[in-house]
């Protein structure tokens, strides 16, 4: 399974009466892919895997795959509670996704044994490869990533914590096993901003949330990466990034909240966001336009 370009996340749209707009997540998942996304990851973070039902999930999944017709890989989430993610891994085997991404579990935090047991359990339960998230209630140690690296159905690993000493062991580990069809992906919140860091450890690719609001600002921003033209990288990461990311960390959720609110801003009805996640204040929203305008006038 390869990535060639940005990894979508997109958000899942709700309609008035709060059930999902498939017409309108089709549309966006198919402006996503026309935009260039190299990998489309439904039901997802940024898609409310949280907030959906097994049924809702798997729903999301068939449309975003649909959408996609084969184009670029479509990773579906899984995680929560097992026998919750089992059957969302299974519905996703069943409407066509190429892998899945292994959220955390729900609530507890087990021990190494028991999170390596977690995610082969999901991984046992379809046909599909998973790609393993380290964030919150599922911190793999080096030799967990180790050991379920000789596990062939395991091919990636997305850092949701932050530790680059760590993250550097981890591909180091997996480096010594001789596999080389394992991915690495940055998957912190707005990854643009550590990216060039994560580059440097061995993991080049990156989900962006941005992406799914702002793809003509998430590409601009992806070509100076890939380029290394710094100077208009450092100017889009000061005009648009940094003061997004501010905005984001004033409410905990505005990690997806905040795309909603600018995929309402381009005049398409998302809706808001499922609880507990809240939507932007009026002030909040017109600081996020202002935002969008400045990234968006550097192109």
């Amino acid at each position: 399974m390869n990535f060639d370009g940005i990894l979508f996340f997109p958000v899942t749209p709700f309609d008035t009466s709060g059930a999902i707009d498939h017409g309108l997540l089709a549309h966006h998942v198919v402006t996503g892919v026309d935009a260039g996304a190299g990998g489309v990851f439904p039901a997802c973070g940024t898609g409310e895997y949280h907030a959906l039902s097994a049924g809702e999930a798997a729903a999301v999944v068939r449309t975003a795959v649909t959408a996609v017709d084969g184009r670029v890989p479509v990773v579906a989430g899984s995680g929560g509670t097992l026998g919750h993610s089992i059957e969302v891994a299974r519905a996703a085997s069943d409407a066509g996704a190429d892998a899945l991404l292994v959220l955390p579990p729900y609530l507890v935090g087990g021990p190494q044994a028991g999170l390596v047991a977690y995610v082969e359990a999901i991984a046992a339960a379809s046909d599909l490869p998973v790609v393993i998230y380290h964030r919150g209630t599922a911190q793999y140690s080096v030799d967990s990533v180790r050991r379920l690296a000789a596990n062939p159905k395991v091919v990636g690993f997305k850092d949701g914590v932050g530790d680059l000493a760590t993250a550097q062991l981890v591909v180091r580990a997996v480096a010594e096993t001789g596999r080389r069809d394992f991915a690495f992906f940055n998957g912190l919140l707005t990854a643009e901003l550590t990216q060039a860091a994560y580059r440097g450890i061995g993991m080049p690719l990156y989900s962006s949330a941005a992406f799914a609001m702002a793809p003509e600002v998430a590409n601009a921003f992806y070509r100076a990466y890939v380029d290394g033209d710094e100077a208009r990288r450092i100017a889009l990461l000061d005009a648009f990034y940094t003061p997004l990311v501010a905005l984001r960390d004033e409410t905990p959720g505005f990690g997806v909240s905040l795309i909603k609110a600018g995929l309402r801003l381009g005049g398409l009805p998302f809706g808001g966001v499922r609880a507990p996640l809240v939507d932007p204040t009026p002030d909040q929203e017109a600081r996020l336009a202002e935002i969008l305008a400045a990234g968006r006038a550097l192109l």
